[in-house]
């Protein structure tokens, strides 16, 4: 009967016992059928050529379904507002694909054979990106450009330090 007791304490501290006691009714989790989808981060493993497209979590096209974009905008973390632009391919099975302007992305931010990408949608089909290499260390950058035109994916916002 003690550990019973001790149990109920401990698991009803600090939630207060309104009508009908602290049963543990009220502690447990709601099933996971009533939590909403959320996939703010995730990671991608570079295991082919970094610079062809790139497939992403299927739950997290599962979680833009029915706002499926024709493009993102990938932005470095730490590296100015610089946004990439890139286009998006779905191919009815689920599966969501960075193609058309990830190679200038990757080429400019040393994505590479081993990379780990960390990805962290920020809304509005804006995600920042990461990059991390094959010791697990990120990358850092710097902006050597002000510019934030994304018309010209040919200059490079940022530069690996040496």
């Amino acid at each position: 009967m003690a550990s019973t007791s001790r149990t109920r304490t401990g698991r009803g501290r600090g939630r207060g016992r309104g009508k009908g006691g602290g049963g543990s009714s009220s502690l447990s989790p709601p099933p996971s059928s009533t939590l909403p989808l959320i996939i703010e981060e995730f990671f991608i493993v570079i295991y082919e050529d970094p610079l062809v497209k790139k497939a992403l979590p299927k739950k997290f096209a599962d979680y833009l379904d029915g706002q499926e974009p024709a493009k993102v905008y990938l932005r470095a973390a730490d590296c100015g507002p610089r946004l990439w632009t890139v286009e998006v391919l779905f191919d009815g099975q689920g599966r969501m694909y960075l193609d058309k302007g990830w190679e200038n992305f990757a080429i400019a931010h040393g994505v590479d054979f081993g990379c780990y990408v960390h990805f962290k949608y920020e809304g509005d089909d804006v995600l920042t990106v990461k990059v991390f290499d094959g010791t697990m260390c990120r990358k850092y950058y710097y902006s050597d450009d002000e510019d934030t035109d994304d018309e010209n994916d040919d200059v490079k916002p940022c530069i690996h330090p040496l």
